[in-house]
Parts: structure tokens; sequence; C-alpha cells
């Protein structure tokens, strides 16, 4: 068996949910004790999303609202799905080099900025062997 690699992932960070109606979603969370800790737009191809974190205790779902026409897509699935689970590092762009390095499939060209949080996030994903996204996530202090 190969040789893990060394990365300091702290903890699971957050799980991504796309979902139909954001404030639908946001209702239902806040009903089972969940509260709004971060909201954030975001484009594709020009095309405004929304992006909700909701927090309970240390767990925290990312709820987002992705822009027509993928939302219509998503709307088709006749049930819900987990489109991403996120690990918490303190050094994204180190993680990004050593998983790199490592042969890993790495979905983006370097590390994404976002508006996300007080002063923004850095992230980046890979691919497990079933297709499944592992994203590594920085939150700027």
């Amino acid at each position: 068996m190969e040789q893990p690699v060394s990365i300091p992932i702290k903890s699971l960070q957050h799980t991504g949910i796309p979902v139909r109606d954001i404030r639908r979603s946001v209702l239902f969370y806040e009903k089972l004790g969940f509260r709004n800790v971060m909201e954030a737009g975001f484009e594709i191809e020009m095309r405004p999303g929304t992006c909700i974190m909701m927090e309970r205790a240390s767990v925290l779902i990312e709820l987002y609202e992705l822009p027509e026409p993928e939302r219509s897509d998503a709307a088709r699935r006749n049930d819900g799905h987990i489109d991403h689970i996120a690990f918490d590092v303190d050094d994204i762009d180190y993680c990004f080099q050593v998983l790199k390095d490592a042969g890993f499939t790495v979905l983006e060209p370097a590390p994404v900025f976002l508006r996300f949080w007080k002063s923004g996030c850095k992230y980046f994903n890979i691919t497990g062997p079933d297709g499944e996204r592992l994203e590594f996530n920085q939150i700027i202090p």
C-alpha cells in the first residue's frame, strides 16, 4: 500500500448541498435548530447564485442555489443529494501542492478565492475513485 500524503486536515468543515429553493431550505434547517452564519452570492457564467452556511454547534451545512439552467437540471432529481464534503485546512497552498504532487486528480488549476465569510476563503477539489468531490477549504482570518 502506498504511503498516505501528509497534509494537516483539522476537521470536517462542511457538507455542501445544492437546493432548489434556498429560502425554503433555510426555514427547514432553522426548524432543526441551525442558524444562518454566512450568506454570499456567486456567479456561474455571469448568472447569480446564492450560498448560505447554516450552523448548529460544530455542524456546518452549505446550502447553495444554482443559477438557471443548472437549478432546473437539479430539480429533475426526485431525491436530494450531497454535492461534496469539505475539509478544514490552515494552509491551502501547501495542501494543494502536496496533493497535486502525489498524483491526485485536482479539479482546479490553483486554489480559488471566494468572497465568503468575513475575509474570504480559498478552496480546491479533488475527486475520489467513484467521482466523489472532496473539497479542501481555508477560511482566511
